[in-house]
């Protein structure tokens, strides 16, 4: 009788996995509560200069206090009306973002989860440049970079995106360890698949919940960095609206009318805030997944295997 060689466990599908984890972390009051105030700042980036009057346009003396016909948060230090140079000003933050975190997540996962599974010089290599990565400011780093060529769009992005892929690499290499010493990894490995099917197609699958949950840490913070980039003037081009050249436009006149700062700031806040609260939601929600699904971690929980 022909002996049956048994086919390698294969991981989990990272699709479902998504689909319950945010399932399961709105459902908390963390977690809903984060997408809510995420989704309302998104929305208010993204749908604001189509609700918007004009941005540029003057419409009372500069610093006027909301009320009198000069606008709902009244005017800003050139008399331009702060509400709408609100809603017109967060969508080129979030476009940048978006693509910012894009890129950090892309670069720092494949350079931690390729020195994880390869080992070797290639850990070596990469995780000593990614050390000396980590021990560079953040700040200073991407002010180093766009001091070479200017406040481009493209290099803002690149900058934003570079700055943070190293601690997303650090983050990937910690969790993918634990994946690439696990038996279906090994057993794919031993049948001959090519090294980078095997990353791709088992070992960055069973990584979904840390991959979620840096997204969010790095979307907040990519958001704060290049706000903060337009505050420094190294975002976009005045007179064009953005919340980081707000803060600096209006904060003279604080006194005068404070809804020119403290708009964007708060919508700022809110951002930060909602996205790490999601984040965390997701974290607690994978423990909770874990738990019940791990029979090490049920039978410490006390439970029956």
């Amino acid at each position: 009788m022909a002996e049956t060689v048994a086919a390698p466990e294969v991981s989990p599908r990272g699709g479902g996995r998504v689909r319950r984890l945010l399932v399961t972390a709105l459902r908390s009051r963390r977690g809903l509560l984060g997408a809510t105030l995420a989704l309302l700042v998104i929305g208010i980036g993204l749908l604001g200069p189509f609700l918007s009057a004009s941005p540029l346009a003057f419409v009372a003396a500069p610093l006027s206090p909301p009320g009198g016909g000069h606008g709902l948060l009244g005017s800003d230090a050139l008399g331009r009306d702060v509400f709408a140079r609100v809603l017109s000003g967060g969508w080129r933050i979030l476009l940048l973002a978006v693509a910012a975190t894009a890129l950090a997540i892309s670069a720092g996962t494949t350079i931690g989860v390729v020195a994880a599974y390869r080992r070797g010089l290639v850990d070596s290599l990469s995780m000593r440049a990614v050390d000396i990565l980590l021990a560079l400011p953040q700040l200073v780093l991407v002010l180093l970079m766009l001091s070479v060529v200017g406040p481009k769009a493209w290099l803002v992005i690149l900058a934003a995106g570079l700055s943070q892929a190293p601690q997303v690499a650090r983050v990937l290499y910690a969790a993918a360890q634990e994946v690439c010493e696990r038996d279906f990894v090994k057993a794919v490995a031993v049948w001959g698949v090519p090294p980078r099917t095997v990353i791709r197609r088992h070992v960055v699958p069973s990584l979904v919940t840390p991959l979620m949950v840096e997204c969010g840490i790095r979307l907040s913070g990519s958001i704060v960095l290049i706000a903060g980039l337009g505050f420094l003037g190294l975002g976009t081009t005045p007179p064009a609206p953005d919340w980081g050249v707000m803060i600096n436009e209006n904060r003279l006149g604080l006194s005068s009318n404070p809804w020119g700062v403290l708009a964007p700031v708060i919508l700022l806040g809110l951002l930060a805030v909602g996205t790490n609260l999601l984040s965390d939601a997701i974290a607690r929600a994978n423990i909770g997944d874990r738990t019940v699904t791990d029979p090490i971690l049920t039978a410490r929980a006390g439970e029956p295997l």
